[in-house]
Protein backbone atom coordinates (compact mmCIF):
# COMPACT_ATOMS: atom_id res chain seq x y z
CA UNK A 1 0.00 0.00 0.00
CA UNK A 2 0.74 3.32 -0.77
CA UNK A 3 -0.47 6.96 0.36
CA UNK A 4 -0.78 10.43 -0.69
CA UNK A 5 2.80 13.20 -0.19
CA UNK A 6 2.92 14.62 3.24
CA UNK A 7 1.92 18.31 3.88
CA UNK A 8 4.66 20.50 3.37
CA UNK A 9 3.77 22.66 6.81
CA UNK A 10 6.67 22.74 9.55
CA UNK A 11 5.21 21.40 12.80
CA UNK A 12 6.28 22.79 15.94
CA UNK A 13 7.97 19.61 18.42
CA UNK A 14 8.99 19.85 22.03
CA UNK A 15 11.62 17.58 22.98
CA UNK A 16 12.78 16.49 26.64
CA UNK A 17 15.76 14.34 26.57
CA UNK A 18 19.20 14.06 27.15
CA UNK A 19 22.44 15.50 25.66
CA UNK A 20 25.66 13.68 25.41
CA UNK A 21 29.03 13.82 24.03
CA UNK A 22 29.53 10.65 22.18
CA UNK A 23 33.52 9.05 22.34
CA UNK A 24 32.76 6.68 19.39
CA UNK A 25 35.33 3.93 19.20
CA UNK A 26 35.88 2.40 15.47
CA UNK A 27 36.94 -1.78 16.54
CA UNK A 28 37.19 -4.56 14.20
CA UNK A 29 35.74 -6.56 17.05
CA UNK A 30 34.47 -5.36 20.25
CA UNK A 31 36.74 -6.74 23.21
CA UNK A 32 35.57 -10.05 25.12
CA UNK A 33 35.95 -9.86 28.98
CA UNK A 34 39.51 -9.11 29.85
CA UNK A 35 40.58 -8.73 26.41
CA UNK A 36 42.15 -5.43 24.69
CA UNK A 37 41.25 -4.42 21.24
CA UNK A 38 43.03 -2.03 19.32
CA UNK A 39 40.96 0.96 18.06
CA UNK A 40 40.99 2.17 14.03
CA UNK A 41 39.75 5.25 15.20
CA UNK A 42 38.56 7.97 18.02
CA UNK A 43 35.89 10.41 17.37
CA UNK A 44 33.83 12.88 19.25
CA UNK A 45 30.05 13.29 18.13
CA UNK A 46 27.25 15.09 19.53
CA UNK A 47 24.85 12.69 20.96
CA UNK A 48 22.08 11.49 23.39
CA UNK A 49 18.56 10.27 22.80
CA UNK A 50 17.11 13.90 22.85
CA UNK A 51 19.66 15.67 21.00
CA UNK A 52 19.23 13.01 18.49
CA UNK A 53 15.46 12.86 18.63
CA UNK A 54 15.28 17.26 18.31
CA UNK A 55 18.19 16.89 15.12
CA UNK A 56 15.88 14.82 13.49
CA UNK A 57 12.86 16.36 13.69
CA UNK A 58 14.61 19.76 12.63
CA UNK A 59 16.20 18.01 10.12
CA UNK A 60 12.61 16.98 8.97
CA UNK A 61 11.86 20.14 8.63
CA UNK A 62 10.02 21.00 12.55
CA UNK A 63 10.69 23.80 14.55
CA UNK A 64 12.11 22.07 17.81
CA UNK A 65 12.15 23.60 21.31
CA UNK A 66 14.30 20.88 23.01
CA UNK A 67 14.68 20.78 26.83
CA UNK A 68 17.58 19.27 28.58
CA UNK A 69 20.82 19.89 30.80
CA UNK A 70 23.90 20.14 30.18
CA UNK A 71 27.45 21.21 32.11
CA UNK A 72 29.39 24.01 31.93
CA UNK A 73 32.37 22.41 30.19
CA UNK A 74 33.66 22.24 26.69
CA UNK A 75 31.39 19.35 25.76
CA UNK A 76 28.16 21.61 27.07
CA UNK A 77 29.44 24.14 24.46
CA UNK A 78 29.64 22.21 21.86
CA UNK A 79 26.78 20.59 22.10
CA UNK A 80 24.83 24.10 21.61
CA UNK A 81 26.45 24.97 19.22
CA UNK A 82 25.65 21.85 17.14
CA UNK A 83 21.89 22.55 18.15
CA UNK A 84 21.80 26.08 16.74
CA UNK A 85 23.72 25.19 13.63
CA UNK A 86 20.24 23.04 12.92
CA UNK A 87 18.08 25.66 14.09
CA UNK A 88 17.00 24.31 17.37
CA UNK A 89 15.64 26.36 20.27
CA UNK A 90 18.09 25.27 22.76
CA UNK A 91 16.51 28.09 25.76
CA UNK A 92 14.89 25.30 27.62
CA UNK A 93 18.59 22.98 27.98
CA UNK A 94 20.11 24.45 31.42
CA UNK A 95 23.46 24.73 31.91
CA UNK A 96 25.06 22.78 34.99
CA UNK A 97 27.65 25.00 37.19
CA UNK A 98 28.96 21.57 39.12
CA UNK A 99 27.86 18.23 36.99
CA UNK A 100 29.85 17.89 33.47
CA UNK A 101 28.16 17.18 30.20
CA UNK A 102 26.76 13.35 29.64
CA UNK A 103 29.12 11.42 27.74
CA UNK A 104 28.46 8.06 26.11
CA UNK A 105 31.59 5.77 25.31
CA UNK A 106 30.24 3.47 22.20
CA UNK A 107 32.08 0.96 20.09
CA UNK A 108 30.63 0.55 16.73
CA UNK A 109 32.46 -2.71 15.28
CA UNK A 110 32.72 -3.01 10.80
CA UNK A 111 29.46 -4.78 10.96
CA UNK A 112 28.04 -1.64 12.36
CA UNK A 113 27.10 -3.35 15.73
CA UNK A 114 27.25 -0.73 18.54
CA UNK A 115 27.87 -1.05 22.21
CA UNK A 116 26.72 1.72 24.39
CA UNK A 117 27.65 2.58 28.23
CA UNK A 118 26.35 6.43 29.32
CA UNK A 119 27.66 8.47 31.97
CA UNK A 120 24.45 11.03 32.75
CA UNK A 121 26.12 13.40 34.28
CA UNK A 122 24.05 16.90 33.90
CA UNK A 123 21.30 15.01 32.20
CA UNK A 124 21.06 13.05 35.87
CA UNK A 125 20.25 16.66 37.47
CA UNK A 126 17.52 17.78 34.59
CA UNK A 127 14.87 19.43 36.64
CA UNK A 128 11.64 20.21 34.80
CA UNK A 129 10.81 24.04 34.17
CA UNK A 130 6.97 23.77 33.96
CA UNK A 131 6.65 27.20 32.75
CA UNK A 132 9.15 27.62 30.03
CA UNK A 133 7.32 23.89 28.47
CA UNK A 134 4.28 25.37 28.76
CA UNK A 135 5.16 28.27 27.12
CA UNK A 136 5.68 25.72 24.13
CA UNK A 137 3.39 23.11 24.37
CA UNK A 138 0.54 25.34 23.22
CA UNK A 139 1.51 25.58 19.92
CA UNK A 140 3.10 22.41 19.61
CA UNK A 141 1.86 19.40 17.51
CA UNK A 142 3.62 16.95 19.97
CA UNK A 143 5.88 15.99 22.91
CA UNK A 144 9.00 13.62 22.31
CA UNK A 145 10.21 12.21 25.54
CA UNK A 146 12.55 9.41 26.65
CA UNK A 147 14.37 7.52 29.37
CA UNK A 148 17.96 9.61 30.07
CA UNK A 149 16.40 12.10 32.42
CA UNK A 150 15.14 11.38 35.69
CA UNK A 151 12.17 9.38 35.43
CA UNK A 152 9.75 11.84 38.01
CA UNK A 153 10.56 14.59 35.35
CA UNK A 154 9.68 12.63 32.52
CA UNK A 155 6.07 11.68 33.91
CA UNK A 156 5.89 15.45 35.13
CA UNK A 157 6.32 16.78 31.13
CA UNK A 158 3.88 14.32 30.24
CA UNK A 159 1.37 15.00 32.69
CA UNK A 160 1.85 19.06 31.41
CA UNK A 161 1.31 17.91 27.97
CA UNK A 162 -1.64 15.98 28.34
CA UNK A 163 -3.71 18.68 30.05
CA UNK A 164 -2.31 20.91 27.40
CA UNK A 165 -4.15 18.30 24.94
CA UNK A 166 -0.64 18.37 23.14
CA UNK A 167 -0.28 14.74 22.14
CA UNK A 168 2.78 13.01 23.61
CA UNK A 169 5.30 10.45 21.88
CA UNK A 170 7.46 8.23 24.06
CA UNK A 171 10.22 5.88 23.45
CA UNK A 172 11.09 4.49 26.81
CA UNK A 173 14.62 3.86 26.27
CA UNK A 174 17.06 2.77 28.18
CA UNK A 175 13.99 0.62 29.07
CA UNK A 176 12.47 0.35 32.69
CA UNK A 177 9.25 -0.07 34.14
CA UNK A 178 6.79 2.76 32.90
CA UNK A 179 4.95 4.56 36.28
CA UNK A 180 0.95 3.52 35.89
CA UNK A 181 0.37 6.99 35.52
CA UNK A 182 2.31 7.34 32.64
CA UNK A 183 0.51 4.94 30.08
CA UNK A 184 -2.58 6.73 29.78
CA UNK A 185 -0.76 10.03 28.73
CA UNK A 186 0.94 8.53 25.72
CA UNK A 187 -0.47 8.81 22.85
CA UNK A 188 2.45 6.87 20.57
CA UNK A 189 4.63 4.55 21.61
CA UNK A 190 7.83 3.73 20.33
CA UNK A 191 9.75 0.35 21.30
CA UNK A 192 12.36 -2.05 19.90
CA UNK A 193 11.93 -5.64 20.23
CA UNK A 194 13.74 -5.47 23.13
CA UNK A 195 11.60 -3.27 24.81
CA UNK A 196 8.46 -4.38 23.19
CA UNK A 197 8.87 -7.80 25.20
CA UNK A 198 10.32 -6.48 28.35
CA UNK A 199 6.99 -3.92 28.26
CA UNK A 200 4.60 -6.39 27.15
CA UNK A 201 5.31 -9.34 29.38
CA UNK A 202 5.95 -11.77 25.97
CA UNK A 203 8.84 -12.96 23.76
CA UNK A 204 9.52 -10.52 20.84
CA UNK A 205 11.31 -12.61 18.16
CA UNK A 206 9.31 -12.75 15.20
CA UNK A 207 6.69 -9.98 13.21
CA UNK A 208 3.87 -11.74 15.08
CA UNK A 209 5.19 -11.62 18.55
CA UNK A 210 5.61 -7.84 17.41
CA UNK A 211 1.94 -7.31 16.35
CA UNK A 212 0.81 -9.63 19.75
CA UNK A 213 3.20 -7.27 21.71
CA UNK A 214 2.05 -4.05 19.81
CA UNK A 215 -2.00 -4.67 20.33
CA UNK A 216 -0.60 -5.61 24.06
CA UNK A 217 0.84 -2.49 24.72
CA UNK A 218 -1.93 -0.61 23.04
CA UNK A 219 -4.24 -2.14 25.58
CA UNK A 220 -2.23 -0.60 28.00
CA UNK A 221 -3.43 3.18 27.32
CA UNK A 222 -1.29 4.44 23.91
CA UNK A 223 -3.47 4.80 21.16
CA UNK A 224 -0.48 3.71 18.27
CA UNK A 225 2.63 1.46 18.86
CA UNK A 226 5.17 0.82 16.93
CA UNK A 227 7.80 -1.79 17.36
CA UNK A 228 11.08 -1.47 15.65
CA UNK A 229 12.98 -4.75 14.55
CA UNK A 230 16.20 -3.83 12.36
CA UNK A 231 16.58 -5.60 9.17
CA UNK A 232 13.17 -6.82 9.83
CA UNK A 233 11.39 -3.34 9.40
CA UNK A 234 9.07 -2.24 12.08
CA UNK A 235 5.04 -3.35 13.02
CA UNK A 236 2.97 -1.03 13.51
CA UNK A 237 -0.79 -1.14 15.56
CA UNK A 238 -3.98 1.39 16.52
CA UNK A 239 -7.56 0.81 16.25
CA UNK A 240 -7.68 -0.43 12.48
CA UNK A 241 -5.31 -3.21 13.11
CA UNK A 242 -1.52 -4.21 12.76
CA UNK A 243 0.74 -3.57 9.76
CA UNK A 244 4.42 -5.08 8.84
CA UNK A 245 6.45 -2.71 7.37
CA UNK A 246 9.48 -4.94 5.74
CA UNK A 247 12.87 -3.98 5.89
CA UNK A 248 14.98 -1.63 3.74
CA UNK A 249 18.01 -3.56 2.09
CA UNK A 250 21.20 -1.58 2.88
CA UNK A 251 25.00 -1.27 3.74
CA UNK A 252 24.95 -0.60 7.31
CA UNK A 253 27.79 1.28 8.77
CA UNK A 254 26.82 2.16 11.91
CA UNK A 255 23.43 1.64 13.60
CA UNK A 256 23.61 4.59 16.42
CA UNK A 257 21.27 6.76 15.89
CA UNK A 258 19.23 4.57 13.49
CA UNK A 259 15.97 4.56 16.00
CA UNK A 260 16.12 8.30 17.06
CA UNK A 261 15.98 9.00 13.22
CA UNK A 262 13.37 6.68 12.79
CA UNK A 263 11.45 8.23 15.78
CA UNK A 264 12.28 12.00 14.36
CA UNK A 265 10.65 11.47 11.08
CA UNK A 266 7.87 9.40 12.22
CA UNK A 267 7.10 12.09 14.57
CA UNK A 268 7.18 14.87 11.91
CA UNK A 269 4.81 12.85 9.66
CA UNK A 270 1.97 12.65 12.66
CA UNK A 271 2.47 16.05 13.55
CA UNK A 272 2.02 17.28 9.70
CA UNK A 273 -1.48 14.88 9.64
CA UNK A 274 0.02 11.64 8.27
CA UNK A 275 -1.19 8.35 8.91
CA UNK A 276 0.47 6.20 10.93
CA UNK A 277 1.47 4.10 8.14
CA UNK A 278 2.63 6.58 6.26
CA UNK A 279 4.58 8.08 8.83
CA UNK A 280 6.32 4.69 10.17
CA UNK A 281 7.23 4.75 6.06
CA UNK A 282 9.15 8.04 6.51
CA UNK A 283 10.96 6.59 9.63
CA UNK A 284 12.32 3.82 7.44
CA UNK A 285 13.72 5.72 4.92
CA UNK A 286 15.53 8.26 7.10
CA UNK A 287 16.97 4.95 9.46
CA UNK A 288 17.89 3.34 6.05
CA UNK A 289 19.53 6.30 5.05
CA UNK A 290 21.22 6.94 9.00
CA UNK A 291 22.58 3.22 8.94
CA UNK A 292 24.75 3.75 6.04
CA UNK A 293 26.95 6.65 7.83
CA UNK A 294 29.15 6.73 11.07
CA UNK A 295 28.10 8.67 13.94
CA UNK A 296 24.84 9.70 15.76
CA UNK A 297 24.42 13.56 15.33
CA UNK A 298 26.51 13.17 11.64
CA UNK A 299 24.35 10.68 10.28
CA UNK A 300 20.80 11.52 10.61
CA UNK A 301 19.65 12.85 6.93
CA UNK A 302 17.73 15.81 5.51
CA UNK A 303 14.45 15.95 4.64
CA UNK A 304 15.76 16.08 1.38
CA UNK A 305 17.88 13.39 1.21
CA UNK A 306 15.09 11.46 2.98
CA UNK A 307 13.17 12.75 -0.30
CA UNK A 308 15.60 11.39 -2.87
CA UNK A 309 15.85 8.20 -1.54
CA UNK A 310 14.47 4.52 -2.49
CA UNK A 311 10.74 3.68 -1.30
CA UNK A 312 10.43 0.96 1.34
CA UNK A 313 8.81 -2.35 0.54
CA UNK A 314 4.46 -1.67 0.60
CA UNK A 315 2.99 -2.29 4.06
CA UNK A 316 1.49 -5.98 4.83
CA UNK A 317 -1.66 -5.97 6.88
CA UNK A 318 -1.58 -8.74 9.63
Amino acid sequence: MTTSPAQTTAPTIAVVGSLNMDLVLQVAQAPGPGETVLAQALHLVPGGKGGNQAVACARQGAQVHLFGRVGDDAYGHTLRAGLAQDGIDHTGVQTDTTETTGVAAITVEATGQNRIVVVPGANGRFALDARALGSVLGRASSLVLQFETPLPEVLAAAQQAFAAGCPVLLNPSPIQPLPEGLWPLVHTLVVNEVEAAALAGTAVESVADAAVAAQALRGLGPAQVVVTLGAQGAVAADTRGSTHHPGMQVQVVDTTAAGDTFLGALAVGLAQGEPLNAAVREGMRAAALCVTRSGAQPSIPHRAAVAASPQPPDWIPL
